[in-house]
């Protein structure tokens, strides 16, 4: 049932109202995470009842940007994941869409809090540029771009798309697993979910 309208956005604000995820804090509370290019990733907390926004919370939230990047600031994608004692912000920086051309990468912040502030492994904060480098294109597989994550028991998969090389850059949907070093950080492994 198609229950209306969430959100969007005008030519004359500050914020693209796309690629929305929705995830969950600690108290099953629903957030939103969206946005792209303009002014970064903004998030919102949703009504758990109707899936909309908040009418008792409607502050818009800014959680990562590039502010002085020469693309436009470049960003977009958002997926928060909760895992242990934080909240990851998974994003994507540069641009897809342009086959073996395509910039795409992965990158990864975190806090404490799923409003953030969300910092890099070398602490700058995301709303200034800040993010750890999780996954970008090797030789065959370009611009690795618009992660989600899959939990799936105790191995979590990341989910995302690229562009082979090796077939004049067609997109293709790649599933990889992701492991967690000691301090807590996510990095992609070679364990394949589809085929090489």
């Amino acid at each position: 049932m198609d229950a209306g309208l969430v959100l969007e956005s005008m030519r004359s604000g500050d914020f693209n109202a796309i690629d929305p995820n929705i995830t969950f804090d600690e108290d099953a509370q629903p957030w939103l995470a969206f946005g792209s290019f303009w002014s970064g990733i903004k998030m919102r907390r949703l009504d758990l009842a109707t899936g909309k926004l908040s009418s008792e919370d409607t502050q818009q939230l800014d959680i990562a940007g590039r502010p002085l990047h020469p693309d436009q600031g470049a960003i977009e994608g958002a997926f928060v994941l909760h895992k242990d004692n934080y909240y990851y912000l998974f994003v994507s920086f540069d641009f897809c869409c342009r086959g073996i051309l395509s910039t795409y990468k992965i990158m990864v912040g975190r806090s404490d809090k799923i409003t953030g502030p969300y910092v890099d492994r070398e602490g700058k904060p995301m709303m200034q540029g800040g993010g750890t480098l999780l996954l970008e294109g090797p030789e065959r597989w370009r611009g690795p771009g618009h992660n989600s994550i899959l939990k799936d028991g105790d191995t979590y998969w990341l989910v995302y798309h690229a562009y082979d090389a090796n077939y004049s850059g067609e997109p293709r949907l790649r599933i990889e697993a992701l492991i967690w070093d000691s301090p807590k950080w996510p990095q992609a492994s070679s364990e394949l979910l589809n085929h090489p």
